[in-house]
């Protein structure tokens, strides 16, 4: 089978890596981006340890035609997005002219709007069917398993779900003052918006950063973490039976927070086109270019990450807790495929999810958030591909 994978950053390595681990699926993968000289380095660090067949090609992700033109030359059997959020819709439109399975790891924003929601990509789904062509919205970790994680506890614990917390804790240290896991302009994008979380049908909405927790996650430690808006709320408060409230937290450390603070401050984060030297910028595109790039944190960052879900809901009429989650290890994921474990546990799912689409185990015609699929086969993946999961059925709740 033949993967075009689009992209050429921190997870698109992770994503190549563990395709050329799994030749068995992936006989060949062309990696295409824009900046082609990423492309053949991911290539050149691949090649010799895998049978699967690498190539390589400059394409603007942008670019409709482009990319239509660059399926027909290499005609891949799926499509996995791990460029931008805002080229989502672009090669969903390419997917479709083409006739290919698609799949990404994080939804659709525009560029001069902070707001990421599904709407642009549901929209999507009449033209999948009648294309008979699959589409799998957000196949990373959170979102990604944390809606595998979320279908399995329904499958197997729950006859519903009423109280969803997902806590994404990265207790890494990459001894920088300041610097993102990911992408700095999404990363930024995404802290410094408003907060919200669903309950009772609706979105609460808060200032950003205002709602903070304390939690002890296992082979971390007690971390400060804060309530963020996330995308799979939004499709989990759709998809999960008795659903109250979900809400999402993510963790942070004073020195990311103060710094966070003082650029948005003197105007560093904003989206707003601005003239300098008689040319327009972005500030945070520019602030992007001096920040470390994420996929060079890997060799540098030492720690843990914890990512689960701790559910509570009835069984049997009965009142049932659940936690359920992974820890990785940075350096175990820097020694096995050259990358930190933000990317790590981004790349491995997107790559678990395109091989259930290859194998037939989530094809079907439409779009899809992985949720709506059956969980087993993923979650047999997550142990033999590097995450391992944990569960705990008397967890402490976050109140």
């Amino acid at each position: 089978m033949k993967a075009l994978i689009i992209g050429a950053g921190g997870v698109a390595g992770v994503v190549v890596a563990k395709c050329c681990q799994n030749s068995d699926v992936f006989s060949e993968i062309m990696i295409a981006s824009r900046t082609i000289g990423r492309c053949d380095e991911l290539k050149e660090k691949n090649q010799d340890k895998t049978e699967t067949k690498i190539s390589t090609a400059k394409v603007d992700a942008n670019n409709v035609a482009e990319l239509v033109a660059l399926m027909n030359e290499f005609q891949p059997d799926i499509c996995i997005n791990v460029a931008l959020p805002y080229q989502d819709l672009t090669i969903m439109d390419a997917c479709l002219e083409y006739g290919v399975d698609y799949l990404d790891t994080a939804n659709y924003e525009p560029e001069d709007t902070a707001k990421f929601e599904y709407k642009w990509q549901w929209a999507y789904k009449d033209k999948f069917e009648k294309a008979g062509l699959t589409a799998i919205l957000g196949c990373g970790f959170d979102p990604g398993v944390t809606g595998v994680f979320s279908a399995y506890a329904l499958k197997h614990y729950f006859d519903e779900i009423n109280y969803i917390d997902i806590l994404d804790c990265n207790g890494g240290d990459h001894g920088y003052p300041f610097a993102t896991n990911f992408n700095p302009e999404i990363n930024i994008r995404e802290v410094s918006a408003k907060g919200s979380y669903w309950e009772n049908g609706e979105w609460i909405e808060t200032e950003p950063m205002e709602i903070k927790r304390e939690y002890d996650f296992d082979q971390v430690g007690v971390k400060d973490m804060y309530l963020l808006h996330h995308e799979e709320l939004e499709s989990l408060g759709i998809n999960m039976p008795g659903i109250k409230r979900i809400r999402f937290f993510m963790t942070f450390g004073q020195s990311y927070l103060t710094h966070l603070k003082c650029l948005e401050n003197v105007g560093m984060t904003s989206i707003e086109p601005i003239m300098f030297e008689g040319k327009e910028i972005i500030p945070l595109q520019f602030l992007k270019a001096v920040l470390p790039d994420p996929a060079s944190l890997g060799p540098r960052t030492v720690g843990k990450t914890n990512i689960g879900c701790i559910y509570q809901g009835k069984k049997d009429g009965k009142d049932v807790k659940y936690y359920i989650y992974n820890v990785c290890d940075h350096q175990e994921a820097y020694k096995e495929v050259g990358s930190q474990a933000v990317s790590y546990t981004t790349g491995v799912p997107a790559m678990i999810g395109a091989m259930m689409v290859l194998k037939g185990i989530w094809k079907k015609p439409g779009v899809f958030n992985v949720e709506e699929m059956d969980p087993d086969p993923f979650m047999e993946k997550l142990n033999e591909c590097g995450l391992p999961w944990i569960e705990n059925f008397n967890p402490v709740l976050v109140d």
